[in-house]
């Protein structure tokens, strides 16, 4: 039980770090960019870091899969994903502003 924690709380970090990362690929423009603008105008939220760590949960499933440990693995690892999202979110990841 220990153990599948410490891995749920080092892919809680990782998915943070990829969720990071992912939404500062706009700024060096490495990656086209998909924009989402509010109604306001002035805020806009990319989503090149959700898209990344979306990418990254599926890749980890599917070594969970091919090691037969999908049925014990996989809860701990979507309660990582949507942790990390949360926590991402609520620190303003992929949030910019359009200020002029």
């Amino acid at each position: 039980m220990i153990k599948k924690i410490i891995f749920m709380l080092l892919q809680f970090v990782l998915f943070l770090i990829v969720f990071f990362a992912g939404s500062l690929l706009p700024v060096f423009q490495i990656l086209p960019s998909n924009i989402m603008t509010f109604a306001n105008g002035l805020r806009a939220f990319e989503w090149d870091g959700v898209f990344l760590m979306l990418a990254l949960f599926v890749l980890i499933l599917l070594i969970e899969a091919l090691r037969k440990r999908l049925r014990s693995a996989a809860p701990w690892t979507s309660l990582a994903l949507a942790l990390a999202t949360i926590l991402g979110l609520a620190m303003k990841f992929g949030f910019k502003d359009l200020h002029e």
